[in-house]
C-alpha cells in the first residue's frame, strides 16, 4: 500500500521544527540533534563537533538599519551555512544572530578547518540588503566532544563552546576559537585559530 504524504502535515511538522525567517532548524530541534549525536558518538566511542556562529557588531546594524535590514542580514548569512555541512549534519539558529552546526563524527581539527571556512567566506562575501551593507563578519566557537569528559552533559558542553565563542569575540571578532579543557585555570591553545579583523 503507497503511503501518501499530507502536504499540510509536513507544512506544520517543518513550521514546529525550524526557524520562520531562515527556515534553518530551530533552537530545539538542533539542540536536540546535539544531544542524539552525543549519544550516539559516545556509545560508539566517536566524536561529533560543535560549531556556535555568531554575526559581528549586529546590533549596530539593527541599531543603524532597522530590524527588517537585520532580518536580511540573518537570511544571507544562514542560507550559505547549508552549503558548508554534509547532507547528515544538522544546522540551526541558535537565537538572535547564532547559529549552530552539528558535525557528526568531524574532529576537533577537522571542525576548525571547517569553521574558518566559512568564517573567511563570510567576510570576503558581498550582502545585498536594502540598505546596501556590503560586508560582514562572524566569530566561530568550535568544540569537539572527545576533547571533553565523557561526563559532561550537552549543557555543560554548551556552555564551552558558547564560551569560547566570547574568546573569539574578545579576541577581536572575525575568527575562530576552539574550546580546550583548562589545566590549572589555563586554557591549553590546541591548534587555535586566530585570524586578524579585516575590517
Amino acid at each position: 500500500m503507497i503511503a501518501f504524504k499530507n502536504p499540510a502535515r509536513e507544512d506544520m511538522r517543518f513550521r514546529a521544527t525550524h526557524d520562520a525567517l531562515t527556515s534553518l532548524r530551530n533552537r530545539g530541534t538542533v539542540l536536540s540533534d546535539f544531544e542524539r549525536e552525543l549519544a550516539r558518538a559516545r556509545r560508539q566511542h566517536g566524536v561529533v563537533s560543535i560549531l556556535m556562529c555568531d554575526i559581528d557588531h549586529f546590533k549596530q546594524i539593527n541599531d543603524n538599519y532597522g530590524h527588517p535590514v537585520g532580518d536580511e542580514v540573518l537570511q544571507q548569512v544562514s542560507s550559505p551555512l547549508l552549503n558548508w555541512v554534509r547532507s547528515y549534519d544538522s544546522v540551526g539558529r541558535y537565537g538572535g544572530e547564532e547559529f549552530v552546526l552539528i558535525l557528526p563524527g568531524c574532529d576537533g581539527l577537522l571542525a576548525q578547518r571547517r569553521a574558518e571556512d566559512i568564517r573567511k567566506a563570510t567576510s570576503e562575501r558581498l550582502f545585498e540588503t536594502s540598505a546596501g551593507i556590503p560586508s560582514l563578519s562572524i566569530s566561530v566557537g568550535v568544540l569537539a566532544s572527545n576533547d571533553w569528559d565523557s561526563e559532561l552533559s550537552t549543557a555543560q558542553l554548551l556552555k564551552e563552546v558558547d564560551l569560547s565563542l566570547y574568546r573569539a569575540k574578545a579576541s577581536g571578532r572575525n575568527c575562530v576559537q576552539r574550546a580546550v579543557p583548562q589545566i590549572a585555570g589555563v586554557f591549553v591553545d590546541r591548534d587555535c585559530v586566530s585570524s586578524p579583523v579585516t575590517s
